[in-house]
Parts: C-alpha cells; sequence; structure tokens
C-alpha cells in the first residue's frame, strides 16, 4: 500500500510520534504489533492497553522515536497488514 501523507512538512525528524492500534483483544495482538515496532524501529516499548467497554478489542498506544516521513509510512503500512489490527491512527 503507497501512502502519500504531509509527515515531512508537518514533523521534525527525529521525533517521538504514537501510533495507536485497535485490535482483537487477544494476547498476540500486542505480541505482533511489539514484533513489528521491533523490526522497524527497536526499542523498549511499554504501551499503554485499553480494553473495550465489552472487553472484544483493545487500544494499544505507542510512542516511538521516528526517524522519516518513510519510517512512518513503513510501520503503518506493516502494522495495519496484521490480521488482528483493525484499525491504526
Amino acid at each position: 500500500m503507497a501512502l502519500n501523507t504531509n509527515f515531512d512538512t508537518l514533523l521534525e525528524f527525529p521525533c517521538l510520534f504514537t501510533f495507536k492500534v485497535m485490535g482483537v483483544a487477544k494476547p498476540e495482538f500486542m505480541e505482533q504489533v511489539l514484533e513489528v515496532l521491533q523490526k522497524h524501529a527497536p526499542g523498549d516499548y511499554a504501551p499503554t492497553i485499553k480494553p473495550s467497554s465489552k472487553g472484544n478489542y483493545c487500544a494499544l498506544s505507542i510512542p516511538v522515536t521516528v526517524t522519516s516521513k518513510d519510517h512512518i509510512e513503513t510501520i503503518y503500512t506493516e502494522v495495519s497488514e496484521l490480521e488482528l489490527v483493525r484499525h491504526i491512527l
């Protein structure tokens, strides 16, 4: 998926960028998201987790140091392709 965002005009790199990922509330959901992040931006992550009211879904907020517009777009693309992910902001 080719993205054409304006992150390069809105942000100064490197910077801290928070990815918000919503998906199915299964243990492997967070593991898969963190695996993609480790691949593209290795670090020690401690995501904030918020379950949905019925507990079927959860939202992860993960601050990541990104280095470019392409870096953000690559992470967005790979995380959005995960089976358990429903939305990424």
